[in-house]
């Protein structure tokens, strides 16, 4: 009789390979057990002989019951904090279509342009958005957030200066004290010094390289800064505005006044305030400085057929090119949220945005009449959506009585800040006028609101209201019913490939399965409607979240502690090599900068490392891929006086668990050095060794790759840092919330835990999988790459494998040698688009090949068919090979083939269209169709356009 389950396992739905599929996989492997397989791909040095310290995996019914009784900890009162973060309403067509949506949150990076014109359109909208409502040339794709988008604009700032001698950065002291925060942070590493004061205080002299200010300001006053600005550009400075974006629909645009580069949050334009994110920044300047500015830009070029198609522009600035040279460290942004913000601005258009930016502005202007007549003095006599109001000897019972009617406010001292937002309602600000005139022995009769309802005065000087048109391309103007707005939504989704159609087979990239039930949490409102700096009494379930997930990937890494701040792997990088660098310095080892960094490293690694302000030292490699322990210990006895740290990646870069690692970390150790180890492999180990236990002092962790957090084609990312013990005092505090010890060093991004919300998917993850399914996924991760190896291996060569001839959990199949007959690594990648897939990651980390991870949820059935594409490409290029097809009009030459091409009346190929579109028959059954052919990337970069381009021209593109 079968064992009965008392419960469904959910380690049964994500892990792909059934037990009948399991063992014809081994069998292909020659082996009978995963143990088997473990034994010979995992060094017994570093195995971890007790399984993991979890709790028993729950099903997912009962992880849903039990996170309902966690969410209901969390209090959702009325927040006016502000701050930078509001309240918000999700139009439900984008909530429903977008955000809660697999066809848009699983896509990757758009690196494959003509599979993913969807979500490049829907981020060529969002950056026409920016730059239309700031009045600048350019705009990029998104960043982390507003405060790391200000440190960016800094460092832009920094590296344009005239006068290379400038090291003083000058900061308006009227900025969100989490941005100064992260400016600090950033500074320090840079070795910019950072001037904060008032702006009438700009000293004198050619020392300051840029100015930076807030529009409107942190206190919420509106002044005009035109005259500011050309002062300051006289002296040869430039000028960051960091701006509330909604604002602008009624505020002159900072373009308008003179500054130089504008940023700023999206996270007004229909993005839930998530206890901190995430949320996208945007970054807009001078297209003077396109080739300066961090982070992507999408840009509009033509396909091989002369159509319209879009693409990442500029990408030789990247930090994968350029490594510690790169403009940023930026390798996740925030594409899905980006995304969703462009929606928001298409569905409301000009009009709406407008219409939601006078009404918020109405009912401040209407709560600042009723406060003034009940007695209280408010401080600003400009502003858009904020109130300072003085409260003497009431502050504290007016606290108080605040709370007892469920609203937040901002407190200073004796002043309370009230930011109006999206959501506040007429009865809202009766509301609070009912508050503040209960603490004056007073009525709402007294504030007479009903009579000044209809005669509001703009507080905003005549000189700031903006005159100029916004959102004028035919986007912003076409979809204001839910019914045009779902069709839109629609047309540009079937244009991208997503996991809903096949495998996304990137090495390095782990894009596993996003189970829905991990998701279904992200968008209750006990979740997203809760402000980062609310009180800790009413975020008792985002806490008791926030700790369980602390002490399971602290299990996880081998650790003692994780900081959830840093909001992107890169972002993590940076993190942990500011906390190296503090430890060093609090031992009085200031000098210690030097930091190793194998040759076969991520692009992330030095250009973060240089980021942190450090000496980057390249270690090489062997002929098999490996570090060359000799050239490591060489390097590190040179620079013993000065080194800080060796940044590794476990496994490495090429797919193998190369087996010195112990020794490497200790030859590191031996000359004062720590170690960090980039957790981008981390779904090789989990369950089986730990960065702990391989010898590691820190490790970031990227949870939207081995924890389930989905790609959202492009971001949300999420790059925790978990420590050894004496790394715990160093991790990141936060201005505004203590989340450190009082040695922690500054805050490296905006909100106190970083993207928060999104924090319950990785949850819910290691919840429902258990410690032994934990195990099992590194298990199947490793069983489908070799696999795949041993299905392949014939047919293209594998560069590296371990000891044993085993890889662990990617591959690199080498393409180079095809280069003899015009065959590139890059024509692979297209042709792969016709038989349904994404391409493997190419030509990283060796120029020439493909990386390939298949992750442990896929199935046998999906690897078979991925394995039957690249066999069928092989052949075709054996046709060529042989001379039986021409070299430069051949099938992989002319791919993608698009439905138009195929359909033509014309056709004037050398093969036949049913080769060209269902070269195998599972093709035929379920065809993914690329919206655009070859994209003309050189094109594009010669005549960049990063903004929606007129009607006129979707149709002559190439003029």
């Amino acid at each position: 009789m079968n064992k009965i389950h008392f419960q469904e396992k959910f380690e049964e739905r994500h892990i792909g390979p059934s037990a009948d599929e399991t063992a014809d996989m081994l069998g292909v492997l020659g082996l009978e057990s995963l143990s088997q397989l473990m034994d010979e791909t995992i060094p017994a040095q570093i195995r971890t002989e007790t399984p993991l310290r979890l709790p028993d995996a729950w099903s997912e019914t009962a992880y849903l019951q039990r996170m309902r009784a966690v969410a209901d900890k969390n209090r959702v009162f009325k927040s006016y904090i502000g701050q930078g973060y509001y309240d918000v309403v999700v139009p439900g067509v984008i909530q429903r279509n977008v955000f809660e949506n697999p066809g848009w949150y699983t896509q990757y990076t758009p690196y494959q342009a003509e599979i993913a014109q969807g979500r490049l359109q829907a981020l060529l909208n969002f950056q026409t958005m920016v730059i239309d409502l700031t009045g600048m040339e350019i705009a990029n794709a998104s960043l982390l957030d507003e405060a790391t988008a200000a440190a960016e604009a800094m460092f832009m700032q920094y590296g344009l200066r005239k006068n290379k001698a400038a090291n003083a950065y000058f900061v308006s002291d009227n900025i969100f004290p989490q941005t100064l925060d992260v400016l600090r942070t950033r500074a320090q590493s840079y070795g910019i010094t950072l001037m904060v004061g008032h702006l009438r205080a700009i000293p004198a002299g050619d020392a300051i390289f840029g100015v930076l200010v807030q529009y409107p300001a942190g206190d919420g006053s509106v002044a005009d800064y035109s005259s500011l600005v050309q002062q300051l550009h006289n002296r040869g400075i430039s000028v960051c505005a960091v701006a509330d974006l909604l604002s602008l629909a009624l505020l002159a645009a900072p373009g308008e006044w003179g500054a130089d580069v504008v940023v700023g949050s999206t996270q007004r334009f229909g993005i839930p305030m998530g206890f901190g994110g995430p949320h996208a920044a945007y970054f807009a300047t001078k297209d003077a400085y396109k080739r300066n500015i961090p982070g992507r830009i999408i840009g509009v070029t033509v396909d091989s057929n002369g159509e319209y198609a879009l693409r990442m522009a500029l990408q030789t600035r990247e930090q994968h090119i350029r490594r510690d040279k790169a403009s940023s460290n930026i390798c996740t942004a925030q594409a899905l949220l980006a995304i969703m913000a462009g929606f928001y601005a298409a569905y409301h258009g000009p009009k709406g945005l407008l219409q939601i930016a006078e009404r918020i502005h109405a009912l401040a202007n209407l709560l600042d009449s009723a406060l003034q007549q009940l007695g209280y003095t408010q401080y600003n006599d400009t502003y858009f959506d904020t109130l300072r109001v003085e409260l003497g000897e009431l502050a504290g019972p007016l606290r108080a009585e605040a709370l007892n009617n469920e609203v937040n406010l901002h407190y200073q001292g004796t002043v309370a800040g009230i930011s109006i937002d999206e959501t506040t309602t007429y009865q809202d600000i009766e509301a609070l006028a009912r508050i503040f005139a209960k603490l004056k022995g007073k009525t709402l009769d007294d504030a007479d609101l009903q009579v000044h309802a209809n005669r509001i005065a703009l507080a905003i000087p005549q000189a700031l209201l903006r005159k100029s048109a916004y959102l004028t391309h035919p986007v912003f103007n076409s979809y204001h019913s839910e019914h045009e707005m779902l069709r839109y939504i629609k047309s540009l989704e079937t244009k991208d490939l997503s996991l809903c159609h096949s495998m996304i087979p990137l090495g390095s990239c782990t894009m596993k399965l996003n189970a829905t039930t991990e998701m279904v949490p992200v968008t209750w409102p006990e979740f997203g409607g809760i402000h980062p700096f609310a009180p800790t009494d009413q975020v008792g379930g985002y806490m008791q979240l926030i700790g369980e997930l602390d002490q399971w990937l602290s299990e996880i890494t081998g650790f003692t502690k994780v900081s959830f701040q840093p909001n992107s792997g890169a972002q993590g990088e940076y993190a942990g090599l500011v906390v190296i660098r503090a430890y060093h310095e609090s031992r009085g080892d200031t000098h210690r900068n030097v930091v190793l960094i194998p040759a076969s490293a991520h692009g992330t690694n030095p250009a973060s490392a240089s980021m942190a302000g450090m000496e980057v030292v390249v270690v090489r490699c062997d002929e098999h891929g490996n570090i060359d322990v000799a050239d490591l210990r060489a390097n590190a006895e040179k620079h013993a006086a000065n080194l800080a740290a060796l940044m590794v990646t476990y496994p490495s870069t090429h797919g193998v668990f190369e087996e010195p690692i112990i020794e490497i970390c200790g030859i590191v150790h031996q000359h004062g050095g720590q170690v960090y180890m980039d957790g981008a492999n981390m779904n090789a180990q989990v369950g089986f060794t730990s960065p702990g236990r391989i010898g590691a002092d820190v490790c970031h962790l990227n949870l939207h790759k081995t924890f389930c957090i989905p790609h959202g084609g492009g971001g949300p990312g999420m790059g925790p840092i978990g420590v050894a013990e004496h790394l715990v005092p160093f991790l990141p505090n936060h201005e505004v919330v203590q989340v450190s010890g009082t040695d922690g060093v500054g805050a490296v991004s905006a909100a106190p835990w970083g993207s928060a919300s999104i924090l319950v998917i990785s949850h819910a993850y290691i919840a429902m999988m258990g410690a032994q399914g934990l195990a099992n996924a590194t298990q199947y991760a490793i069983l489908n790459a070799n696999y795949i190896k041993t299905r392949l291996e014939d047919h293209y060569p594998v560069l590296y494998a371990g000891a044993n001839g085993r890889c662990a959990h990617e591959l690199i199949l080498d393409c180079r040698g095809f280069k003899t007959v015009g065959i590139e690594v890059g024509d692979i990648a297209k042709r792969l688009m016709d038989y349904g897939f994404h391409a493997p990651t190419v030509s990283f980390p060796v120029a020439g090949t493909l990386m390939v991870e298949p992750t442990e949820s896929e199935s046998q059935a999906e690897l078979d068919r991925f394995c039957d594409a690249m066999i069928a490409i092989r052949k075709e290029i054996a046709v060529i090979e042989r001379g039986e097809a021409d070299r430069t009009d051949n099938l992989l030459k002319g791919a993608p083939h698009t439905v138009a091409k195929v359909s033509a009346d014309n056709w004037e190929r050398p093969y036949t269209r049913s080769e060209a579109a269902f070269p195998l028959p599972f093709v035929r059954s379920h065809k993914f169709w690329p919206a655009v052919g070859r994209v003309n990337d050189s094109q594009g970069d010669r005549m960049l356009i990063c903004a929606c381009p007129p009607v006129s021209a979707y149709e002559s593109v190439e003029a």
